[in-house]
């Protein structure tokens, strides 16, 4: 319940987990830090790991920019927990708040930050929870206020957690191409991310949802919950099949692959005058413009996070359709097992993986 403050002895010391770069994780005790002006303390309930986690920082720091990890800095920026402790100054949430850390901290007053759209602020002021500044793989975070979302009581930690990015993401890029149910909604790239897509374009009414994917585990996974229709692995035919499957083609494709094959399967798997969002980060796209984009009359998405009220409409959303991106979690960790969570997740065989917190 919102302003419904914990009764607890917050310590002088906590654990963190850092992530030195050579696919390792290390815990260190950190003080537990004072809130400032327009400041709380989060205790944190759930930290879920990202797949940018993995592919800018375990395996070794090559991040430059807004991927800039900071050696020493607690790791996690998918991160939801309870207030409990308060700065002078709020201006709304209040000890007791159960709350989503948005994890870009902008400066607040450039064009993007006013939009919204802290992940594209460029001001030095920008820090990233997990990146520039200490991330939810702790015990508590000290947040801005301006960085939070409600968390509302109809929704779990975990689900919170996965909010703070993953789907956070991939609603921000399926409203760019607009889903409802006149579409066949194709998803190329089953992790965590593509499964997301696939839980949200059912909810918003998709027709059909397809998944194409090479890794037996979460193509089950995809099956197993639900979420698609029908999975196709990737191969030479697969455009053809999607195609004969949908009467032409899908409406709208989202690809969360970040691979040149599975982007070319997107675009060309999509039926003339369709939609096709670019939500996986990272290497290249080969189109050949005129007959991939310019005869079909496409139009070709880039998408990165989301912006602050996008999030919390998404909260009210999910509360609206009853389902829980939570159900998306494989495998939980206490953060003393945090060494064993990341390296699952640099693994592949799971879904969304988490640590989570004692009460």
């Amino acid at each position: 319940m919102q302003g419904n403050a914990p009764k607890m002895i917050i310590p002088k010391m906590m654990t963190g987990a850092v992530l030195p770069g050579n696919s390792t994780v290390e815990l260190r005790q950190f003080e537990v830090p004072k809130p400032g002006y327009g400041q709380v303390l989060v205790k944190t309930k759930a930290s879920t790991i990202c797949g940018s986690d993995i592919r800018a920082i375990y395996h070794e720091h090559t991040g430059k920019g807004a991927e800039g990890y900071m050696d020493g800095m607690i790791a996690g920026h998918e991160p939801s927990g309870i207030i409990v402790e308060e700065g002078p100054g709020l201006k709304q949430f209040r000890k007791g708040d159960r709350v989503i850390v948005y994890h870009i901290s902008g400066c607040g007053i450039c064009y993007n930050c006013r939009m919204g759209y802290m992940i594209s602020c460029t001001s030095p002021l920008r820090a990233a929870y997990g990146w520039q500044r200490d991330g939810g793989m702790g015990e508590y975070m000290l947040c801005d206020e301006k960085d939070l979302v409600l968390l509302p009581d109809e929704l779990t930690y975990l689900d919170g957690a996965c909010i703070a990015c993953g789907f956070g993401t991939v609603y921000e890029g399926l409203e760019k191409i607009g889903v409802n149910g006149n579409h066949d909604v194709l998803v190329v790239g089953l992790g965590p991310v593509g499964l997301a897509a696939l839980m949200l374009a059912k909810a918003m009414g998709a027709r059909k949802t397809i998944g194409v994917e090479m890794n037996d585990f979460r193509i089950d996974l995809a099956k197993k919950l639900g979420l698609a229709d029908y999975v196709f692995k990737p191969s030479e035919t697969t455009v053809d099949e999607i195609r004969a499957l949908t009467n032409g083609g899908v409406e709208r494709a989202v690809d969360c692959s970040a691979s040149d094959p599975g982007r070319q399967t997107a675009v060309r798997a999509c039926r003339d005058w369709g939609r096709i969002v670019l939500i996986g980060e990272g290497n290249t796209m080969t189109l050949n413009p005129s007959p991939d984009m310019m005869h079909s009359q496409k139009l070709i998405y880039g998408s990165w996070v989301t912006s602050t009220w996008k999030m919390m409409d998404l909260v009210e959303r999910l509360v609206r359709w009853g389902i829980h991106p939570g159900d998306l979690v494989t495998d939980t960790f206490p953060l003393e097992k945090a060494s064993e969570a990341y390296a699952l997740m640099a693994g592949g065989r799971c879904g969304k993986v988490a640590v989570v917190y004692p009460d």
